[in-house]
């Protein structure tokens, strides 16, 4: 008769809780060094809402990215994402007094982007989106636009071509 079996079974189980041990202390140092960051300085409760330039209607499902600022406005690693809700609107608490560059994605307008000072215990953000705007082409036909500018091998209103 061999016992090889269970010994393989204590030594897999061993693993088991040598791996369980590894990742509750990697979660302990985590949640340490994140109670850390909160007791290095003030924070803020930032709430956002997301309209519609042009009626002023919610965005939902917008995307608010959120990265910090140095000193030298340079934007930092890391960063958070938070999506609206149907009103248009997202919050999260915790961010940190100083620079934040906020950006703002949703689908059918153009990107928003700006950096904001958070200073406040509470702060909120409105942000407008707007809807793409076409693009200029010297291709296309406008000779109803009175602002367009000359074709290149046009004649000039003076009548005399260019040498």
């Amino acid at each position: 008769m061999t016992h090889a079996p269970p010994l393989l079974r204590m030594a897999d189980m061993n693993k088991t809780f040598g791996a369980g041990c590894a990742v509750a202390i990697l979660l302990m140092l985590g949640l340490g060094m994140a109670q850390k960051d909160k007791d290095e300085g003030p924070t803020s409760v930032l709430s956002f809402v997301v309209l519609k330039d042009d009626n002023g209607k919610p965005v939902r499902n917008a995307a608010v990215i959120m990265h910090p600022v140095d000193t030298r406005g340079k934007q930092e690693r890391g960063g958070l994402e938070l999506k609206t809700d149907s009103e248009g609107k997202t919050s999260i608490d915790g961010i940190p007094y100083g620079k934040l560059r906020v950006q703002v994605l949703a689908q059918g307008f153009q990107t928003y982007g700006d950096d904001f000072e958070v200073t406040k215990s509470k702060m909120e953000f409105t942000i407008k989106l707007k809807r793409p705007q076409g693009q200029y082409s010297i291709y296309d036909d406008h000779a109803k636009d009175p602002n367009a500018p000359p074709k290149p091998d046009s004649t000039p209103p003076d009548g005399k071509k260019p040498n």
